[in-house]
């Protein structure tokens, strides 16, 4: 038997969400590797790519590409770094319970319970836009209606297993990825004179205006608008601690995720300034004039309005899905650390945290019905901006929380650690300068500030219920006490 000291990487972050602990279910079915490997590829493809990046590339120029690729780059950093804390103790909780272990309870409790409320507010979101789009199709139905029904159809996946969540995803994420293996194909065929009836374009990136025809300082801004885009991969680390092999499925994530930024993200910006002059690019306004649909249209392909819309209802309903698996996730993990009621932990025999699920379900649905009903009102409004800088909160915990673990770690952990942050802390120091950076640009715009002070007020309110929170933390610690050792106690 090993005489080595037991280290602070070997505990369980906690007993109840660490993967692989001891009072598992052996008969709960688990993510497989495909799973993992599929959410991965999908979970950081939406509306936002096949619409949103046609008010970039409107802003930026071809330059857009520079704002995708340095906005992707930071993701990969904070993925990194994640990714390192992860692959030694995959946990459920991901980011919040690493930083209820480096920083303290409080870090904990306001990037748990922002997450869940940014995927609150993204249920509602996606159900409001897959309702629309339901009702344009089959308008015998309203919206309201589909959107009640795709909510439904969708915690039905989630609440019969973590596979059968896996799953679904699997399926909807292989449509988004294939739709955009076959754009990028068929774009550069098309850019090199190769497509029917096509010549070479690839003068489009300096011809109209030039490469950044409105100055690379835009460019820069524009990562403020990209940056976005990109929340989400983070679902993969947490979906890995509940796969077959954790460690393994985290390590993937983590390391493969900027060739996926590059060839989707990436890749399929500089194809849409490449066979399209950046300046005819209309405002997408919706489907029929977003960026890929426009593109596709120069091929040719018939009814690309419709394909198009096909692949962003698949990208709609896919977010939806991951977005119940998330927030059921980052509800239960709250609770198990006695931030939300307990009967929050409480789980069904394949291991879905059943009453996290419809909790968030019934968050989703209310600012939904809200939408419908009283689209005046301002609330719908007030939930999808106030969620606006979750994603930067997010980012700048990881890279703090990260740096004080590795602080905390002896050099045998630091060289045994399987997944490892280059130049610490430096990238750390990088990316909190980066993300303070976008804050500014964000404040020099309407709708940029409109998020700031909404996000603000609502970080606000959960900092107003701290204390109340810390006291009940504490009643809970001491009546635990006889079981604890001193050495496990986390400081709030």
């Amino acid at each position: 038997m090993s005489t080595e000291p037991e280290s602070q990487w070997d505990r369980p972050v906690s007993p109840e969400t660490s993967a692989g602990f001891a009072g598992a279910n052996p008969r709960t079915k688990k993510l497989r590797s495909r799973h993992v490997t599929m959410i991965t590829l999908g979970g950081i493809i939406g509306a936002s790519l096949f619409v949103g990046s046609g008010n970039v590339i409107r802003a930026v120029g071809p330059a857009a590409v520079l704002s995708y690729l340095i906005g992707g780059l930071l993701v990969f950093l904070a993925m990194r770094m994640l990714g390192e804390m992860a692959a030694s103790r995959p946990a459920i909780g991901s980011f919040m319970e690493y930083a209820r272990v480096g920083l303290g309870n409080w870090a904990a409790y306001l990037v748990g319970w922002l997450y869940w409320y940014f995927w609150v507010g993204v249920l509602a979101y996606e159900a409001v836009l897959g309702g629309e789009t339901m009702a344009s199709w089959f308008p015998v139905v309203p919206s309201w209606a589909w959107s009640l029904i795709l909510i439904g159809i969708f915690v039905g996946t989630n609440v019969i297993s973590v596979r059968t969540f896996g799953e679904v995803e699997f399926w909807l994420a292989s449509i988004k990825v294939l739709a955009i293996v076959v754009f990028l194909g068929a774009g550069l065929l098309f850019a090199f004179g190769l497509w029917p009836n096509s010549e070479v374009s690839v003068s489009n990136l300096w011809e109209h205006g030039g490469f950044a025809p409105n100055g690379y300082g835009v460019a820069f801004t524009g990562v403020a608008l990209v940056i976005f885009s990109y929340f989400g991969t983070e679902i993969a680390v947490m979906a890995s601690a509940e796969s077959e092999n954790p460690a393994k499925g985290i390590r993937q994530a983590t390391s493969t995720i900027i060739w996926r930024i590059l060839l989707f993200f990436v890749g399929s910006v500089l194809i849409i300034v490449t066979v399209v002059p950046w300046d005819e690019l209309p405002v997408p306004t919706d489907v029929a004039n977003a960026p890929f649909t426009y593109a596709l249209e120069q091929f040719g392909i018939p009814g690309a309005s419709i394909i198009m819309q096909l692949v962003i209802f698949t990208a709609v309903i896919s977010v939806l899905n991951s977005g119940l698996y998330s927030a059921s996730r980052m509800f239960s993990a709250l609770a198990e650390q006695g931030f939300a009621p307990k009967i929050m932990t409480k789980k069904s025999k394949s291991g879905v945290p059943v009453m996290a699920l419809l909790a968030s379900t019934i968050g989703g649905l209310i600012a939904t019905l809200v939408n419908f009903f009283t689209p005046g009102s301002g609330i719908f409004d007030f939930i999808m901006n106030s969620a606006g800088l979750v994603a930067l909160f997010v980012y700048v915990f990881i890279a703090l929380t990260q740096w004080r673990l590795r602080q905390k770690m002896t050099p045998e952990e630091v060289a045994n650690l399987k997944l490892k942050m280059w130049l610490h802390p430096w990238l750390n120091i990088l990316l909190i300068a980066c993300i303070a950076a976008v804050l500014v640009v964000m404040l020099t715009t309407e709708g940029g500030r409109t998020q700031v002070w909404t996000s603000l007020i609502a970080t606000g309110v959960l900092v107003l219920f701290w204390p109340f929170v810390r006291r009940n933390l504490k009643k809970r610690n001491a009546a635990q006490a006889p079981e604890t050792s001193g050495s496990d106690a986390v400081a709030t």
